[in-house]
């Protein structure tokens, strides 16, 4: 079942600030910084940003050629590889991964290193770069989300750690159904705060 978000910013933010939402992949074992899911642009005060959290994922892949596999629909407890075939490089389902709550993408290349990739709605979610042949990427995410206000920040644009440090709220959507989330705080000068986001219209799953 999907979750359905409302973005509203009741803030006073003069800057015209992006919001960035995303999740950190808590398996990560290669030191991958997360990867900006949803940004959202221009939302004035007074303007509302719907979206959909939905629950499924899918995988993917991209080789050292520039090619990119079709997104194939994955749950926790699988493993994909990528393998050479004789029509070239493709991602398939292989069978139950080592972690039942995790995916798991190998690079079962003879030689080449890929990016493995999670999809969510379509657009990137998570990513590991630079696998080498024989390595595993796991995936495994919390029901939450982060978010905040940056300057600067593009859809599946890997975060680096000065966004990642000034963001600092963390959502649970643990047995939501929808909700609204209210951007409040900003402005300028003596009487700035700091932006906060918090849960309104909760509605259950």
């Amino acid at each position: 079942m999907d979750i359905h978000l409302n973005f509203i910013n009741q803030s006073n933010d003069t800057n015209n600030s992006q919001i960035v939402i995303f999740q950190p992949n808590i398996a990560d074992d290669f030191g991958e910084a997360a990867v900006a899911w949803i940004v959202i642009q221009n939302c004035a005060r007074g303007d509302n940003h719907p979206f959909v959290y939905p629950l499924s994922l899918s995988v993917g892949a991209g080789d050292a050629d520039g090619n990119f596999t079709p997104h194939l629909p994955a749950i926790n407890g699988q493993l994909f590889a990528m393998t050479r075939t004789t029509s070239g490089d493709e991602l398939s389902l292989a069978g139950k991964g080592t972690v039942a709550t995790e995916i798991q993408i190998q690079n079962g290349l003879l030689d080449g290193a890929i990016t493995a990739m999670v999809f969510k709605n379509d657009q990137l979610f998570a990513a590991k770069t630079n696998l080498q042949t024989g390595q595993v990427a796991s995936f495994r995410f919390k029901p939450t989300i982060l978010i905040g206000a940056v300057s600067q920040a593009t859809p599946g644009q890997i975060l680096n750690s000065a966004i990642l440090s000034s963001i600092k709220t963390e959502i649970s959507l643990l047995g939501i159904g929808s909700a609204d989330i209210v951007m409040t705080g900003g402005g300028s000068g003596p009487d700035a705060k700091p932006f906060e986001f918090h849960l309104e219209n909760i509605m259950q799953a």
